[in-house]
């Protein structure tokens, strides 16, 4: 493997964890060991929590309660922590060298909400082993991390199917 890259994936658009996802298909296909921690998203039940059934190589953990809404409130302690521990789930993994990629899911959410320091992830970033691809996913990506990063996405909504009522899908959404 080449230098491992940072990658990040945000915008206000659909499709930041399924290209996350798409890339450690990729990378499992060409024998990367690869490791997810999803962030905030512990209580639902994605269709990519069953893939490492299906790929060799590739382990998905999730963390958190649920989607988490501030509404102009300061954080709930709990989610501070459980950011927390996603966080520190998704550094182990990442500093233990024995994955190709980690992907840290919704990571940019914890930080844009004040669940986590964006000191955490760049000092993660400086820390990063040369064989380890890093990416990074969620709405608002901070400045810093944009700075860091070695290639940034952001996806823009163009079209959704929910602006006209169509609920999410199974396999699409979730």
């Amino acid at each position: 493997m080449g230098k491992g890259l940072v990658i990040v994936h945000t915008g206000d658009g659909k499709g930041k964890t399924t290209a996350a996802l798409g890339l450690a298909l990729r990378a499992v296909g060409q024998g990367f060991k690869v490791a997810v921690v999803q962030f905030i998203k512990g209580s639902w039940k994605y269709g990519e929590l069953s893939a490492p059934e299906f790929l060799p190589g590739f382990e998905i953990t999730a963390m958190g309660k649920g989607f988490v809404g501030l509404g102009g409130k300061e954080p709930n302690p709990e989610d501070i922590a459980l950011a927390g521990e996603a966080f520190e789930a998704g550094r182990e993994k990442v500093l233990s060298g024995n994955y190709g990629m980690v992907i840290l899911d919704e990571v940019n959410v914890a930080v844009s909400l004040g669940l986590l320091p964006v000191e955490r992830v760049l000092e993660l970033i400086e820390q990063k082993p040369d064989n380890t691809h890093l990416v990074l996913t969620g709405r608002g990506a901070d400045p810093r991390i944009i700075e860091k990063a070695d290639l940034v996405t952001e996806m823009r909504e163009v079209k959704h199917p929910y602006k006209k009522g169509i609920k999410a899908q199974r396999g699409i959404e979730f």
